[in-house]
């Protein structure tokens, strides 16, 4: 039989709504922007993957509009002709002529994995060797602001069994006023819950290190990103004096990152995310160095929709110790997705679809509706 050739790759910008505006430090999110890619082979198989940044270039240095015009314009004809059941030789074809793009990048890996899983019949997981969990604990983010409506909003979500695991997102504000809500959130809470928070990078090493003493003496389990990613030193201080867990997240834009962190035991967490990494298959490269080193692992998210999400739940699901879950809420952010069917939360876990390739298919008329020409 001949091998399947890529006859063409189709990218597509979606704007959908969310259910409230989300807070971070540097950016406050009204709507979330999804890049969709779809690879077609002359096979008649189609893979489907997704790029989703957060704010255009607020957090990265991609936006869904390069995303779009790299992948058409870059990506595109290198890959039209080529053998689209040889995951590596396409990705490193990219890769001789192709530099950064890690978003695009994860688009691409992850509809040649699509495709080929559904070639063969085969969940995405098993295709990169296998599951070891069939759900996956969700954190879920706290972004009002507002002290009364975050709590009000995490007994809800306890009292609907999706989440016990809570991420406050500060830095935005004054230290002293985001611990002390941080402080009363989790005196609400108790037991019940574990809380963590996101600085998205917004403290110096002095406020850093004041900060995550108080926010250990508040009962706060894990703390991401306090200072900005370019200082691995000081992250390693930080980390080194802090009482609760650090952990990296947007210090690591590549696998080579992550590689460069662990030699510096700049933290003892790292936060994986298929986007920033390059993929599903890029972002087990990384847990493998962070295992290595003895690094606890998180499964992280870039608020992707219903397709991104579940693309990196099916690489999560493969890894041995998930120490500190996963926060892949992103789905559940949205008021609308572009998917026949949406992922499965259950008992505060989404659930791992069987289904071949990803698990998902587009639902054509909603990708007409939110889609921006």
């Amino acid at each position: 039989m001949s091998q399947p050739l890529i006859e063409s790759l189709e990218t597509l910008i979606v704007d959908l709504p969310t259910i409230r505006p989300h807070k971070l430090a540097m950016h406050t999110m009204q709507r979330q922007t999804l890049v969709i890619l779809r690879l077609r082979c002359s096979d008649g198989i189609e893979g489907i993957g997704e790029a989703t940044t957060i704010g255009g270039l607020a957090y990265a240095g991609e936006s869904p509009e390069s995303i779009k015009t790299n992948i058409d314009t870059y990506f595109a004809p290198l890959l039209v002709g080529q053998d689209a059941s040889n995951i590596n030789a396409a990705m490193q074809r990219i890769e001789r002529h192709v530099r950064g793009n890690t978003f695009a990048r994860s688009a691409l890996d992850t509809a040649l994995l699509d495709a080929q899983a559904k070639r063969l019949g085969l969940p995405l997981a098993e295709l990169l060797g296998g599951r070891l969990h069939d759900g996956l604990e969700v954190a879920w983010t706290l972004a009002s602001g507002d002290t009364d409506k975050d709590v009000e909003e995490a007994e809800r979500m306890l009292d609907l069994r999706r989440h016990r695991h809570f991420k406050l997102k500060i830095g935005a504000g004054e230290p002293a006023r985001d611990i002390a809500h941080v402080a009363a959130i989790k005196r609400a809470l108790g037991d019940r819950a574990s809380v963590r928070v996101d600085v998205n990078q917004a403290w110096s090493e002095a406020v850093a290190l004041r900060a995550c003493q108080q926010l250990g003496d508040a009962g706060v389990e894990l703390i991401e990103q306090p200072i900005p990613r370019h200082d691995e030193r000081a992250l390693a201080r930080v980390s080194a004096r802090s009482p609760v867990p650090v952990m990296a997240d947007e210090a690591i834009e590549s696998v080579e990152d992550g590689f460069r962190l662990a030699r510096a035991s700049a933290a003892p967490v790292f936060a994986l995310k298929i986007a920033k990494t390059g993929g599903p298959r890029a972002v087990l490269r990384t847990a493998a160095i962070a295992e290595a080193a003895g690094i606890g692992l998180y499964g992280g998210t870039m608020l992707e929709g219903g397709l991104g999400t579940l693309a990196a739940a099916h690489a999560f699901a493969t890894l041995p110790k998930l120490e500190w879950h996963t926060e892949l809420f992103g789905p559940l952010l949205l008021t609308e997705d572009i998917l026949v069917e949406g992922p499965v939360y259950r008992d505060f876990q989404l659930l791992i679809p069987n289904a071949p390739g990803v698990g998902v298919t587009l639902d054509e008329e909603r990708l007409a509706h939110f889609r921006r020409d």
